[in-house]
Formats: C-alpha cells, structure tokens, sequence
C-alpha cells in the first residue's frame, strides 16, 4: 500500500508596515494589533517560527492575503516584551527567505503554505570583485556618518560570504521600503550585490554632497569669525598707533590714492591742499562729501597712464582694407595722417570729421584707426545736447555736480591718449543754458586744449594726446569756427556694385552668424543681393540693406527650426517670399508723361534723392503759388524763374499780357518735407518753361543748378551725393554747372561710365537740352552752344492743362537742400 504524502508545513505571517527583515539579521517589531499579538504569543508558547512580510501600501489597517507582499522572511523571536497598553516588543531574529504558496486562514492570524528560496551564489572572480568593492564602498559610506560605530568597519571587514555581506549592508543603510524589498527577492547573488552596489553609490553622492555643503558653511563661518579677529586686531593696533579715528583712515587712505596717481605737480598741490581740508571738515558736514568725491575724480583720471602706439603702415593699410571696402581716397588720407605721426612720435594735426549719411561707414573708420594704432576706442555721442556743462562740466558748488562728458570718458578710458570718437557733432544745439559748439572748440584746437579745463575739475588736463575724431550727417548745422578746426572728409555714398561688394564681404557673413546660421544652410545670390539694393533699398549707406538681409536670414533660421534639414537658396524668384513686394520702383518716366514737370537733384542728410517740380497754369490775374513746404531760398529761386522767363516771352512766343491773365501754380510734392536751397532754380525754370512750351521735359534727365535773373547757370555743391542719388533713382543723364565739372572726378568711374553728364552755361542749353529744341537765345557772349539748335515754339492748348500730380512717398524729418 503506497505512503500518503506529507502534509504541507504552514508558516503563520505577520505583516510589516514599513520594514523588511533580512536573514542573518535582527530587527526590533513594535506589535500593536490583536492578529499580530496573536501570533507572537502562540508562537512563543509552542517555539514556532512566523513568517515576516512587507504590505504593499503601509497605510492599510487591517491587511487581508492580497495585501501582503509574496516573498518575506522566515524569523524567530528571540526576546518579547509586554508593554502595559497590551502592545507586544520583540526583537525577531532574521531566517531564510520564503514565498508565500497559499493563504490558508485569516482568523486569528493569516496563516500560509510556504517554499524556503534559497540563495543562488556562482563562484567567480567577478562575484569576489563585486563583493570587495561593495565593503569598500559601504566603508566609504560610514566615513561620512560620524555617528556610526567604527564596529561596522570591523564586521564589515569580517564577513567573507558575499550573501551575508549583502544582508548586512541593506540592513544597515538607509534605503526605502521598496528597495529593501527588491533586494530580498533577488535571490541570484551577483545581481543582487549589482543592485546594492547603485543603491550604495548613489546614496554615496547625496552624502558627499551634503558633506560639500556642510563643509562650505563650516568655511565660511570661520571666514566671518576669521575676519571678525582681524578687524579686532586691527582696531587695537590703530588705537596703540593713535589712528582709531575712521575720518582719519580715510584721509590716510585717499592720500596714498593720491600718491600713486601719478599726477601733475599743479594737481598734486590742489590734491594736498584739499586732502588738508579733508581732515579738518566734519564728517556730518555737507562739504566733507564734496571734498570726497572731488579727490575720488582727482584719483581716478588717468594723469600719467598712457598707451604706446603700435603704428605700422602696412598693418594699418590691411586693416582699414579689412574692415572696409572701397573708400580708397579716405583710407589713403588715414595712412598719411598715421604716417606723419609716426615720424613726428606725435599724432598732431587737424581734427578729421568724418561727414555723409547714415550707414556709410564713420564710426567704424573710427574703430578701425584705434585698431591700428593699438589705442582705446571711445565712442562720445552728442547729438541733442544743449547744455554747455555736458562738454565742460558743472562747478562745484552746485548740488550732484560732476566733471563734463570729455573728463568721463577719459576715466572710463583708463588712458590719456585713447581714439575718441564725437559722433553727431551736427546736431549739437545750444539755448539759454550755453553753446555746446563753442565749448568744443577748445577740446578740438590742437593749440589749446592741451590744458583743457573742466568746470568740476578747475584744472588744467592735456587733451593734446588724444586722437578725436569727428562724425556729422552735414556741414551745415556746424558752426563756421568748430569746422575750422577739422579736417573735412565725406562719405558720400556707395553704389550698386560697392554695395554689392560689402553686402558679399561683410553684411551676409555677419547676419549669419547673429541669426546662427551655417554658410551651407543659407545661400543669398549676387542677383538676389542686386534686387533688394535696387527695389527694396534705396539708400546712401548700407544700414537698411543690412536689416533686409537679417530679414531673410531670420526666416531661414525659423525654418530650420522647424525642419533641421531644411537649406534655402535665395534667387530674385524667390525674393517675394521673404521680403515681400518690391518698396521701389522706377517712377520717373511715369511722373514726367506730362509737361509742366521736370526733375531735380536734391541733397539730404541721408544722401542724394530726386525731386519732382510741377507746374500748371489758369485764368486768373497774374498771380503765382508756390506749396510743398519750400524755403525762402527755394522761393527766391522760383521768383527769378518767372522773372527770367517773362523777360523772354515773346521768344517763347507768348502775348504781352499772357502773364497777366493766368495763375501759375508750381507744386514739390511730399509737402510733410521741407526742402530749401538755390540748387532747385534750373529745375523750377524747366518746368516752368515745359508749361509755356508744351514740350515735355525728357523723362531720363535729372538736373541741378542755381540761376541768375540774366539766365547764367552757377555751380552748387553735394555733386557726388545727387549724382548717386539720381543713378540709384534710374536717371541716365544728368545737367550739371559747368563749374561744376571737376567734382566729377569723385564720382565712382562705374557710376560716370554708366551715365551722360551734360554741362551747361545758361538757361538757353537747359531748355534745349530737356525740351528737346531751342526755347530761347543765348545772351551771354562767348558761351558755346553744345545743344542742338531749334525754332521758338509758341504755346499749346494742352499747356494750359494741370499736370501730374502724383504723389512721392513721404520721408519724415528730410530737408532737401542745396
């Protein structure tokens, strides 16, 4: 007959609310609930064993089978304790660990089936490494802890078997509920020494780094207790030496200030002298601050420290040609003047003044020629200063007074001798509180302002090894005097070609870099670079050509943003997408179609533009109107016109009384900008004369020029600047003064090349040349007749129209002059 099988063994558990027991190690057990107390009382009546398990979520009060976790611990309850509430204390001694088979009672305790989980231990010399660095690393760990027994270090030190070594480190560190319980199910040896040896290390960094802080605080609490011993020291030898007066230490102090300050022997008296008041004024007085902060300018004004210029011509030549394109007759007359100061070992000479419109390149010349020399660059704005004091300074007795903004400068310079750049000196102003003008002409005089004197300061300092350089849109807001002492050098302007140069050269590798694009994730064509110089800007300078090109390139970048392997290629096609519909265009022939217009040459503070004259007549009685917010001097102009025409009228072919039965009426369109100068004269006679004719003036010319009651063309200036405005305008030919022919020369060939220039005498080779024939004789003897001869031709019906009064767009705060 066949032996029945044994019954099952069964274990009864107590749930763990927080804790996980290891084998081989002890853990004392507060119990406080009936089942549990039921347990540990039946167990220690019979001398069984209870199974240990952790709950699944600690804050459960009455645990069932499927709160307890699978796999505990088999322990034996070595010591137990009644505590008088009825509660249990116990010390519970850690056995083999076990899984939970099959909950087999509830009541009075839960009660399973079990399978003791051995160990899975592989001997290998991998197993011994692990195990050694587990103790050095838990030894390392224990350094940190100043209130763990050294005996850990011993038992540590003493455990061979890697199991056991393993169970007394998880029972020891701190580690969460979790962890302790991953580490008692994994039953392989290695990959459990694996897991405690990431748990080890990263509780090892959380330490370490609690160590650094602590230690940092401990550092800087000796540092203050430190300083605080010192500073006790410190006042006790001040008391045995008599200095225990702090006003007294700070004179001590400003003096030795003073004497390493390397100053003039007038300053240092004046320093001495005040230094002497310092120690006699009291501190709560008013004018003990004064006094302080006067010696503190003295202090800190670079009386004796100075740059050695590092002037090397070629050097200086590959640097300007490096920063600059083009611009050859001005980076030559930069090299002459670095010359002559290196062979002279002073840079003296006239003040240059560096004057064109905006976007053309002076401020950075400026930077260029401290490149060169090895100076200190400082940039001084001051346009919209009116007040005198900016310049030289406020005196001392009035409240918050400071040196002037030349004596700034040069303490922020930290030099004597820096490149000084005052930017917008034209558009300094001057009202009741001084002339800003007049007080820079002593900064500027070369034979003067090497003792320049500040108001603030009442010294004497020498500006006379400082290199000042000048910027202005124009000459003429500047004061006759303050130009003669400069050195006049213009920038006129760039054309289509430089423009494109510089756009190649510096603009398009430059907005790369800002919007932080690759040179192969965005390609801008030359023929793109060419449409947006000519329909999208039309300027003297670069500086809105520049922000066109960050405009493209800002929509590269977020385009690649979006799509990293995006790469844009930028052709006139495509321009559209980018920067929209074209902002010029070529309007001449357009606003010329009728007669009674002409086109003029203008000059403006941002370069050379063109201007539009109209002009219409009507029944009326002899009277004339004049509208686009002219100048007197424009009006002038337009007066001896009429005049001059009148005069010629029975050449013209107009009756005696004609003037006298009809209105004229001559219009410059954008009236929101004012425009002056005698410049417009030959362009108001055209029109004037296109009206009386009914010729229409030849759409591709442009012209300039002053003119005289006798009919003489006289010459004008800003030549340069009206000829590049009229070429970025589409003008292919341009009249001229014949005086005026020489300025030619710094016109750009590829401009002069590109371009019909006629030069005229008198009215007479005007009318000829823009109306096609001969209006009127020439009176003047000696003028040689260059325009093709023609009949008077009298006056049409259609001259009596209106003509075009279209509208150019508006360009706010632009005087046209002269």
């Amino acid at each position: 007959m066949a032996k029945a099988a044994a019954a099952p063994e069964i274990l009864g558990i107590l749930p763990l609310q927080d804790a996980v027991l290891f084998p081989n190690t002890v853990i004392p057990l507060a119990v406080v609930k009936r089942p549990g107390i039921a347990l540990v009382e039946e167990a220690l009546r019979e001398g069984k064993q209870i199974g240990l398990v952790a709950l699944k979520d600690k804050e459960i009060e009455d645990p069932g089978p499927d709160d307890v976790r699978r796999i505990g611990t088999i322990g034996t309850i070595q010591k137990m304790l009644k505590v008088p509430d009825g509660t249990l204390r116990c010390i519970v001694a850690g056995g083999p660990v076990f899984r939970v088979d099959q909950f087999v009672a509830t009541e009075p305790y839960l009660a399973a089936t079990f399978t003791e989980l051995p160990d899975i231990t592989n001997e290998t010399e991998q197993l011994v490494a692990m195990q050694r660095n587990l103790g050095q690393l838990f030894q390392k760990l224990l350094g940190y802890l100043p209130q763990a027994p050294r005996e850990m270090e011993m038992e540590v030190n003493n455990i061979s078997d890697p199991n056991l070594l393993s169970y007394f480190v998880a029972s020891t560190m701190r580690l969460e509920t979790a962890d302790r319980q991953a580490i008692l199910e994994e039953r392989d040896t290695a990959k459990r020494l694996r897991k405690l040896t990431m748990l080890i290390t990263k509780e090892l960094e959380v330490v370490e780094l609690g160590h650094k802080i602590q230690s940092d605080i401990q550092r800087e609490m000796e540092k203050n207790q430190r300083e605080f011993y010192l500073r006790q020291q410190l006042r006790a030898i001040q008391e045995e030496l008599g200095e225990s007066d702090p006003q007294q230490a700070e004179a001590n102090e400003l003096r030795k200030k003073v004497d390493e300050a390397n100053m003039p022997e007038d300053v240092r008296k004046a320093a001495d002298r005040e230094l002497d008041r310092l120690s006699k004024v009291p501190t709560a007085s008013p004018e003990y601050s004064v006094i302080r902060t006067y010696l503190d300018w003295l202090t800190q004004l670079p009386w004796g420290i100075s740059t050695s210029d590092q002037i090397e011509i070629s050097r200086a030549r590959e640097i300007l040609d490096e920063d600059h394109y083009d611009l050859e007759k001005i980076k030559d007359r930069i090299v002459e003047y670095l010359a002559v100061g290196k062979l002279k070992n002073k840079l003296t000479g006239p003040i240059l003044c560096f004057v064109g419109p905006p976007g053309v390149g002076k401020t950075s010349l400026g930077q260029s020629i401290a490149k060169a020399m090895g100076r200190k660059f400082i940039r001084l704005s001051v346009g919209g200063v009116r007040d005198e004091a900016e310049i030289r300074g406020h005196r001392r007795t009035y409240i918050g007074a400071m040196p002037g903004s030349i004596i700034r400068a040069l303490r922020d310079a930290g030099t004597n001798n820096p490149v000084m750049m005052i930017d917008e000196i034209d558009k300094v102003g001057g009202d009741f509180r001084g002339d800003p003008q007049s007080a820079l002409l002593e900064v500027l005089d070369p034979e003067q302002n090497n003792t320049f004197r500040d108001h603030y300061l009442d010294l004497p300092f020498d500006l006379s090894r400082v290199l000042f350089i000048c910027t202005a849109n124009t000459l003429d807001s500047i004061s006759g005097p303050l130009r003669d002492r400069m050195e006049i050098i213009n920038l006129s302007g760039y054309t289509e070609l430089e423009k494109l140069q510089i756009a190649k050269r510096y603009l398009v590798p430059k907005q790369k870099k800002a919007n932080g694009l690759k040179d192969n994730q965005a390609q801008l064509a030359d023929t793109a670079l060419k449409q947006i110089i000519v329909d999208y800007t039309r300027e003297a300078g670069v500086r809105n050509l520049e922000r066109e090109i960050g405009t493209i390139f800002r929509k590269v970048a977020r385009r690649i943003a979006e799509d990293a392997k995006y790469k844009a290629k930028i052709k006139p096609e495509n321009l559209v997408d980018y920067l929209s519909k074209p902002r010029f265009y070529n309007e001449v022939k357009r606003r010329t179609a009728s007669v009674g217009v002409a086109t003029g040459l203008a000059y403006t503070p941002v370069g050379g533009d063109i201007l539009f004259i109209e002009t219409t007549a009507m029944p009326g009685t002899g009277k004339f109107t004049l509208t686009g917010q002219l100048g007197d001097v424009m009006k002038e102009s337009a007066t001896a016109a009429i005049s001059f025409l009148r005069s010629r009228s029975s050449e013209i072919g107009l009756s005696d009384d004609w003037f006298a039965k009809h209105d004229l009426h001559i219009h410059i369109p954008a009236g929101a900008v004012p425009k002056d100068g005698p410049s417009a004269g030959v362009s108001l006679a055209t029109s004037i004369a296109s009206l009386l004719t009914g010729l229409k003036v030849d759409p591709e010319l442009a012209m300039t020029g002053e003119i005289t009651l006798t009919g003489q063309v006289l010459p004008i200036g800003g030549v340069k600047e009206k000829v590049l405005g009229a070429k970025r305008a589409g003008i292919k030919k341009v009249l001229l003064p014949r005086r005026n022919e020489i300025d030619l020369e710094d016109v750009p060939k590829e401009v002069r090349d590109t371009m019909q220039f006629v030069f005229v005498d008198e009215l007479s080779e005007v009318f000829a040349t823009a109306l096609g024939k001969r209006v009127i004789h020439p009176v003047m003897l000696g003028v040689t007749e260059s325009a093709p001869q023609s009949n008077v031709v009298a006056l049409r019906p259609s001259a009596k129209r209106s003509a075009n009064r279209a509208t150019r767009p508006v360009r706010s705060g632009t005087t046209r002059k002269r």
